[in-house]
């Protein structure tokens, strides 16, 4: 969850490009970031722009105050329980292998909560924890270990490079996500589509083993075309 020197120079490009960003959102929204690492901290960005309060936290709060006050506007920083309990809505965006540890140390204060999962296993960095979230499918494989929170899983099917550049053609580039719950799903969508993505909701958690890299959803696609890749899938 840490960020180097390449990931703050990053975020602070962002911060200057979002800057003139004409974004306002339609219901202002406390959401709190556990992992501000490259996707965390692009994301949290626009979400700052426009107009969320959003609180930034990782294993390193000094970077964290840091980050936010690049941001300004509504942006702060706390730790993961901090942000946890501040957050109406919560993403998580760690490495695979702390996400056991995120649903042992905040996973009390994320039941009932909307939380947004930007997680992907991967075996070469993630170790056995990835093998086994991949062979029960990520979707499940979260929902698992962060048990009462309303899940969705977004983000993860796009390059982080270009995560937080969406504001720039509104609309041009689709988001499939995935999802139990309906009312979930529609938060998350809401707040997808206000930086810049629009949403598609490809199914239920279960499907979410497909929303990550090396999939036929991987890549910048539209809306239609990832609709319609969607189809074909079981």
């Amino acid at each position: 969850m840490k960020q180097n020197r390449r990931e703050f120079l990053v975020v602070a490009g962002a911060s200057v490009a979002v800057s003139a960003l004409p974004l306002g959102a339609a219901e202002k929204t406390k959401i709190g970031i556990i992992g501000s690492g490259r996707v965390g901290s692009a994301i949290g960005a626009v979400w700052v722009k426009a107009g969320h309060e959003v609180m930034f936290s990782s294993r390193t709060l000094e970077n964290d105050k840091a980050l936010a006050a690049r941001l300004g506007g509504g942006a702060r920083a706390g730790t993961p329980r901090e942000a946890a309990a501040f957050g109406e809505v919560v993403m998580v965006s760690v490495p695979y292998r702390a996400l056991p540890d995120v649903g042992k140390d905040v996973g009390d204060l994320l039941t009932g909560k909307v939380v947004i999962d930007t997680c992907n296993p991967f075996p070469g960095r993630d170790g056995e924890i990835a093998d086994w979230a991949r062979n029960k499918g990520a979707g499940l494989a979260s929902a698992e270990l962060l048990p009462g929170a309303r899940l969705v899983r977004a983000f993860n099917a796009i390059g982080s490079a270009r995560m937080g550049s969406a504001y720039q053609e509104p609309g041009r580039v689709g988001m499939p996500i995935a999802g139990d719950d309906a009312k979930a799903v529609e938060v998350a969508s809401r707040l997808i589509r206000e930086i810049g993505y629009e949403p598609v909701l490809i199914g239920g958690l279960a499907k979410g083993k497909y929303l990550m890299p090396g999939t036929a959803l991987a890549g910048e696609r539209s809306a239609a075309e990832i609709r319609k890749i969607a189809a074909t899938l079981d």
